[in-house]
């Protein structure tokens, strides 16, 4: 492989964010500002479709950027994925390939492509290691968004094998923070749920709902510990296996309801229905590689959740819609 393409980020290298105004977006912006990186590129979705070649191909042309972290996607929940498995699979699909092509065509030193927990088996071994990718099937309520982010793993270790491009994959767990997706037609479980407490609050209602069984355990990271592995890997990572970034801990649903309520709206009274899907049994990511290599989450769970609330309470007419 070409030894210009190892080398590390430099504070006026031209970076571009794509997804920046994103939940993973904004704190990987974050990140890049505090560590004192000047030149970031970006482009919001009304002045580059992130879906078209020709636009993306023109925009990587006209910017130049060395480093490329590829944050952009459409995401959701279960009731998205449920609901809207075309335009999953579409949007991601074609988003990774139009980034990852044009950051070949115009020499980007090193792009990071963030996947996610769901591309592994629905029956993989838990914690779950990078070597189960592909060995099983896959969890059907977030098949189609899953099959996207496999293909994006793919595509980066492909133009590294056939153009020594050093492209990297990290695949993120589940994660929380400001600037998340609060809408109950397509949010995650801590944003739907720290919705659906406050409004409770707010109305008096004694009752919040909460989809599923509540046996389903799941790891959770806070997105701007999320940042800080993606600038660590962008310095300190040129493998061209993808590497699970997480906290290697995790909870169960009732367990993550019952403190969110503490948090929120502690008079509430939970009612959880088993006629909702419950998605995987558990989905906890092997994190030893990332150890190995000197970085571990900082960001404790019911401090994160707080902080959380508290940005989600100052932001609530935006937030909620």
């Amino acid at each position: 492989m070409n030894a210009a393409y190892y080398r590390r980020m430099d504070a006026g290298d031209r970076i571009f964010v794509a997804g920046h105004r994103g939940l993973v977006g904004s704190a990987i912006m974050r990140r890049l500002h505090a560590g004192g990186f000047t030149n970031l590129l970006t482009a919001t979705r009304e002045q580059l479709d992130l879906r078209d070649q020709a636009a993306v191909t023109y925009w990587f042309r006209a910017n130049r950027p060395e480093f490329v972290i590829l944050a952009a996607g459409t995401v959701g929940g279960i009731v998205a994925n449920s609901t809207r498995p075309a335009e999953f699979i579409y949007d991601n699909m074609l988003i990774h390939a139009t980034v990852v092509h044009a950051a070949h065509v115009y020499g980007a030193k090193k792009l990071l492509y963030l996947g996610s927990s769901c591309i592994y088996p629905r029956a993989a071994p838990q914690p779950m290691p990078e070597e189960a990718l592909l060995t099983g099937p896959l969890e059907p309520t977030n098949e189609a968004y899953a099959i996207a982010k496999i293909a994006g793993i793919k595509l980066c270790e492909s133009y590294r094998r056939q153009y020594g491009c050093n492209f990297i994959s990290a695949m993120p767990t589940n994660l929380y923070g400001p600037n998340d997706n609060f809408d109950l037609r397509g949010s995650h479980v801590v944003p739907a749920l720290m919705r659906k407490l406050h409004e409770a609050k707010l109305s008096g209602a004694p009752r919040v709902a909460v989809w599923g069984t509540g046996t389903p355990r799941r790891e959770l990271l806070h997105v701007d510990d999320l940042a800080d592995a993606c600038v660590f890997l962008m310095e300190r990572y040129d493998e061209a296996r993808h590497i699970n970034v997480g906290t290697g801990e995790d909870l169960s649903i009732r367990e993550l309801a019952g403190l969110m309520k503490a948090i929120v709206y502690p008079r509430a009274q939970l009612e959880f229905d088993p006629t909702k899907p419950d998605g995987m049994e558990r989905k906890l990511l092997d994190v030893r590689r990332l150890h190995a290599l000197g970085w571990r989450h900082r960001v404790n769970l019911h401090e994160g959740l707080e902080a959380t609330y508290a940005w989600f309470v100052d932001n609530y007419a935006a937030a909620r819609v």
